[in-house]
């Protein structure tokens, strides 16, 4: 939002979401149509019951999100989740850190995710942790819309 506030072009890959709506997905596609948009599309599971399929639609988002970091236009490119490619081995750790070091020199990057490695944070200018204290869901408190997706 404050890129878009200042007028700067913005790309939002997400490599998890897609098999169910989202608050950002459809306020990404409805209101803001100049955000280059994409979704992995297979939604997201810890077992996996086809990796071989999981990691082709990795690959497939990965491509996108190449075609963004190599994209001067763009002056802004979130990778939604991407830790995860790089911790379930989904990508090549190597192929993203050369895309990410490659990028436009004024290009910003904000990558999402638990984990994704050390040599990610190495390569990182600014690093956050968001470390759970409480969890509505311990407290049989569903996900809800508008909030949690």
């Amino acid at each position: 939002m404050r890129a878009l506030g200042y007028g700067h072009k913005v790309a939002v890959v997400q490599f998890i979401k897609g098999e169910q709506l989202s608050g950002e997905e459809l306020y990404l596609r409805e209101q803001c149509p100049q955000v280059k948009f994409y979704q992995m599309g297979t939604g997201f599971t810890w077992d996996t019951q086809d990796r071989s399929a999981d990691i082709a639609a990795a690959e497939k988002t990965w491509a996108v999100a190449e075609e963004a970091l190599a994209d001067e236009q763009y002056d802004l490119v979130v990778l939604d989740e991407l830790t995860y490619m790089l911790s379930f081995k989904y990508l090549s750790e190597a192929e993203v850190l050369s895309s990410l070091k490659n990028r436009p020199e004024n290009q910003s990057v904000i990558v999402t995710g638990r984990g994704g490695g050390k040599a990610l944070r190495d390569w990182a200018d600014t690093v956050s942790e968001v470390k759970e204290i409480k969890h509505a869901f311990n407290a049989r408190i569903m996900a809800r819309e508008g909030v949690d997706y």
